[in-house]
């Protein structure tokens, strides 16, 4: 009630904070305050509505993969959309609340593309006509404090970036915090990057064992004179799916050279897909 407190003008971010760290520290912490959330957004006071929203936003940047995984099912995306929708609340609500809200979701679609049900539930808003056009977010919209960084961040191995986004969190000027949005939008999209990188060495070298594992059972079955025709068609598409991962193999080398571990997996796959080569072209040989 104080965080959302319509009679107060700026936001309590002592009070929001506190609010937060309630959330983290109670095991529903992340259930309970997104159905007070959501009632309050749905208030007729515009100050509450929009206070709320800040809350909810400080929320998703404060309180972890719980609380985005509760927000991000239908049961409280469709709160939202009760506030868009002129069935329910959008008859009444106003048009900067509305505007909020579905600059909330769109953000959302923005920074959790893995999340289905989000872009689902905007789409349709989009379907229907609610939403005409994709908000701007506007590149000063940041809010303190700023969100937990992941472990290993870029923040974290370079202390420079670390101090220069400190500096322009603290500062009150707009051309400082849409210099620091920069900033951190920059490293997550490094970070997704390397991210990327990961799932498509770790996929890669899946795939890799996998492939080898059934080119040694067909190599063993065709030294023994027991593959069928259809077994030799097999084997032919295997040959050419293994040939094809060599280049990416090579490529995911040259990406994973600053970690030795990783270089040390890709490696190691490498030479499994080597050797299964070499000895598809020694059994063909001996044949």
């Amino acid at each position: 009630d104080e965080a959302t407190a319509p009679s107060v003008s700026e936001e309590n971010w002592e009070c929001i904070q506190r609010f937060c760290e309630q959330v983290n520290a109670d095991t529903e912490g992340p259930w309970f305050a997104l159905r007070l959330l959501a009632h309050k957004i749905q208030s007729p006071q515009e100050g509450e509505a929009l206070h709320a929203l800040t809350v909810l936003e400080t929320c998703v940047n404060n309180c972890g993969d719980r609380f985005h995984s509760e927000m991000a099912k239908f049961r409280f995306l469709n709160e939202l959309i009760k506030v868009l929708s002129p069935k329910y609340y959008g008859i009444w609500s106003s048009e900067k609340v509305k505007s909020r809200v579905t600059e909330v979701i769109f953000s959302w679609t923005v920074w959790f593309p893995q999340e289905v049900k989000i872009q689902d539930a905007y789409q349709m808003l989009k379907k229907q006509g609610i939403v005409k056009e994709d908000p701007k977010l506007p590149e000063d919209k940041i809010l303190p404090p700023p969100s937990p960084r992941p472990q290993n961040s870029i923040f974290d191995t370079d202390e420079e970036k670390s101090k220069l986004l400190a500096r322009l969190l603290r500062s009150r000027h707009p051309e400082d915090l849409q210099a620091a949005n920069r900033l951190i939008q920059s490293a997550v999209k490094e970070e997704q990057e390397k991210s990327a990188q990961v799932s498509r060495r770790v996929n890669t070298i899946s795939e890799v064992s996998e492939n080898v594992k059934r080119m040694d059972e067909f190599l063993e079955s065709y030294r023994r004179g027991e593959l069928s025709p259809a077994d030799q068609e097999s084997l032919q598409a295997l040959l050419q799916r293994c040939e094809r991962l060599r280049p990416l193999l090579f490529r995911l080398a040259s990406e994973a050279v600053p970690d030795e571990e990783a270089l040390a997996e890709v490696l190691q796959a490498n030479d499994k897909l080597s050797r299964a080569l070499g000895q598809y072209r020694q059994a063909v040989a001996s044949q």
